[in-house]
């Protein structure tokens, strides 16, 4: 199919728009990962000697361009070593659900069905940060979706306990063992306490925020888990997905949160 309207000489295929889209898609997508960090800054260089070097090429300026050509001809090499987090990131998405829009996702939602076993215990998670905040006792929950997070299960203390409000609160006691680090539930267990996770270096994050905000952003970054932080400071509870940060979530709030995000399966 050839547009109308161009000059002969330029024929405009419907592939081609097609192709002109999912580009301009995969920039979109890359520019939302890497939006906020230093990789930003990284990625517009790139681009800049890509420009100058299709100019020299164009005005034959054979000395730059062997010059930039060799640069570029090893450039797949040095964006897989800069952008390492980006592309992990960017694969984990396109490999879980998260990469699909929420309706699609209910659609083929029945195909995930967890049994009711592993149904998340969202009262009792609510009940507990609730009350955490309410005696201001700092808390980081983190609820993994697709992603197990493995490996950061290994750097803590493992439980693997059913959920409970109880349980939850004792974990992090200001004199419990356990209180320093992340918790990580997975299927309604509680995997492992005193979990180190890895900490944001996104340059748009608040700076009065602590390390808990901070390492619930940067596990949101790496994965498709959610996270709750309970701040030891002000007693208010956040909410983190995404790599973006919602503050003073309301108990009603957090538990049409988690709602929503686990297929609703709760009591009412």
């Amino acid at each position: 199919m050839i547009f109308p309207g161009f000059p002969a000489f330029i024929q405009i295929r419907l592939l081609d728009v097609i192709d002109i889209f999912l580009v301009a898609l995969l920039i979109y997508y890359l520019y939302k990962i890497i939006r906020g960090t230093g990789a930003v800054n990284i990625f517009l260089g790139i681009i800049s000697i890509y420009i100058i070097w299709w100019f020299v090429r164009l005005f034959e300026m054979e000395l730059l361009t062997e010059i930039l050509g060799q640069f570029i001809s090893v450039g797949v090499l040095a964006l897989i070593v800069v952008f390492q987090p980006e592309i992990r990131k960017f694969l984990l998405i396109l490999g879980t659900r998260s990469f699909l829009g929420e309706r699609t996702r209910n659609f083929f939602g029945r195909f995930w069905q967890t049994n009711e076993e592993n149904r998340l215990n969202i009262n009792d998670v609510v009940t507990a940060c609730e009350h955490l905040a309410g005696n201001r006792t700092g808390a980081l929950i983190v609820i993994t979706k697709e992603n197990n997070l493995d490996f950061f299960v290994e750097t803590g203390q493992i439980l693997d306990a059913v959920i409970s409000q109880q349980l939850l609160e004792n974990i992090f006691y200001k004199n419990s063992p356990l209180h320093d680090g992340a918790i990580i539930i997975t299927k309604n267990r509680i995997r492992a306490a005193r979990c180190v996770l890895p900490v944001s270096d996104s340059s748009m994050f608040p700076a009065y925020l602590g390390l808990r905000h901070r390492a619930a952003v940067g596990v949101s970054e790496q994965s498709d888990a959610v996270a709750i932080v309970v701040s030891e400071q002000t007693g208010r509870i956040s909410w983190v997905k995404d790599a973006k940060l919602k503050r003073n979530i309301k108990p009603v709030e957090l538990k049409e949160m988690l709602a929503r995000e686990f297929s609703g399966d709760y009591e009412k």
